[in-house]
């Protein structure tokens, strides 16, 4: 199974791409891990909320475009659900049980449009803390590495 992080975002420091290549790498053997990034919208400065809205409609429209038949949406939105490592394994099983192929998607900077959040069949949020977007993605490749080797039974993951 591959899975992939598809994030509303900008060219991210050295740090970040070298974080979540780390994690990328080591999951090769167990379950794939790309990255597809979208640039977002170009923000002015202090828009409207009317503004932003249509941005973040815009936005989601690029993340539609950019899914592809068959992989199965994971919204990271701070309302989603937050998983323990272990629960998230048994997701992660589930998918792989299942042969889905899993979509992380995180939005831009003001976040993802309600509509697109409704229409994903899974919500996931990694902290009630804000996280910068780069950030996002190095956690999340982390967590993902952690749970695929709590389900292969490597000694990564000391439950």
């Amino acid at each position: 199974m591959n899975a992939r992080i598809l994030t509303v975002s900008r060219k991210q420091p050295d740090w970040i791409n070298e974080g979540f290549q780390t994690y990328a790498r080591r999951l090769q053997g167990m379950m794939p891990l790309d990255l597809t990034e979208i640039a977002p919208m170009d923000r002015r400065g202090q828009e409207s909320a009317r503004q932003i809205d249509l941005y973040r409609q815009q936005e989601a429209q690029k993340i539609r475009a950019a899914c592809k038949a068959g992989e199965y949406i994971i919204a990271l939105d701070e309302s989603g659900k937050q998983l323990d490592t272990a629960a998230l394994a048994r997701f992660v099983g589930q998918l792989r049980d299942t042969a889905r192929a899993p979509v992380f998607v995180i939005g831009g900077a003001d976040g993802l449009h309600p509509e697109f959040l409704a229409e994903a069949p899974s919500r996931l949020a990694l902290s009630a803390l804000t996280l910068p977007h780069g950030l996002v993605r190095v956690v999340l490749a982390e967590a993902l590495y952690r749970a695929v080797s709590l389900l292969n039974n490597h000694p990564y993951h000391r439950a």
